[in-house]
C-alpha cells in the first residue's frame, strides 16, 4: 500500500537499535525513484528541500495519527480535514481506458506530475485506508527497534511483528536469552 510504505520511508536499525544507523530513504534519489515507480507516481527528481520538509511533516503527521490508531482511538474530523487539505494539492481526471486483456474501466488520471500531486496520493491512499478499512488493524512493529507501520490481515489479529521471520524471530532469541540470563542470576552462590 502506498500509504505504509512511504511511512516506512524512514528505516530504523531493527536488529540493534543502533539509532545511528537509522537512514531517511526520503534522503535517497535512488529509493525514491524505485518507490516513485513501483506506486506509479511521477514527480522531478531530486528533491528540493522545501519538498523534502513537506513530504517529512506529511510523514510525521500520519506516524502520529497511526499511533493514536494503535492506542484504540478513531479517526477524528481534524485528521479527515487535515487530509483533505493535502489531498486538494493533487488534480486529477476520470478516463475511461482498456485493460491488456480489453476490458474498459474508469480511472482517475493525474494532471500533474510534481510532489504536491505525490503528497495528494500518499492522503488519499492514507484516508482511504482509515475510512475503508478496520482501524483496530493498524499497528506498529513490537520490536522497539523496528516500529515499522503495517496493516494486520491476520485472521485473528494477533500479528505483532512486521515480519515474523524477521523481528518475530529476533524478539523470540532476545526473549529466550534474558530468560537464560535470569536464570543464572538467580543460581548464582552469592
Amino acid at each position: 500500500m502506498l500509504w505504509d510504505d512511504f511511512m516506512n520511508s524512514y528505516w530504523r536499525d531493527w536488529r540493534t537499535g543502533d539509532r545511528s544507523k537509522d537512514k531517511d530513504k526520503l534522503m535517497e534519489p535512488e529509493w525514491l525513484a524505485t518507490w516513485l515507480e513501483q506506486h506509479a507516481l511521477q514527480a522531478e527528481l531530486p528533491l528540493k528541500p522545501a519538498e523534502l520538509k513537506q513530504l517529512q511533516q506529511l510523514r510525521g503527521f500520519m506516524w502520529a495519527e497511526v499511533q493514536k490508531l494503535v492506542q484504540g482511538h478513531t479517526p477524528n474530523r481534524a485528521l479527515l480535514e487535515q487530509l483533505n487539505e493535502y489531498m486538494a494539492g493533487g488534480s486529477e481526471v476520470r478516463q475511461i481506458l482498456w485493460s491488456e486483456e480489453g476490458a474498459a474501466q474508469i480511472v482517475l488520471l493525474p494532471q500533474r506530475a510534481d510532489w504536491a500531486q505525490v503528497m495528494a496520493e500518499i492522503a488519499s491512499s492514507f484516508a482511504a485506508a482509515l475510512l475503508e478499512k478496520e482501524t483496530s488493524r493498524f499497528r506498529i512493529c513490537e520490536n522497539p527497534d523496528c516500529q515499522w507501520v503495517y496493516y494486520d490481515e491476520t485472521r485473528n489479529r494477533s500479528k505483532r511483528y512486521c515480519d515474523d521471520k524477521l523481528c518475530g524471530n529476533l524478539m523470540k532469541v532476545r526473549r529466550f536469552r534474558a530468560r537464560k540470563k535470569a536464570d543464572i542470576e538467580g543460581n548464582s552462590p552469592e
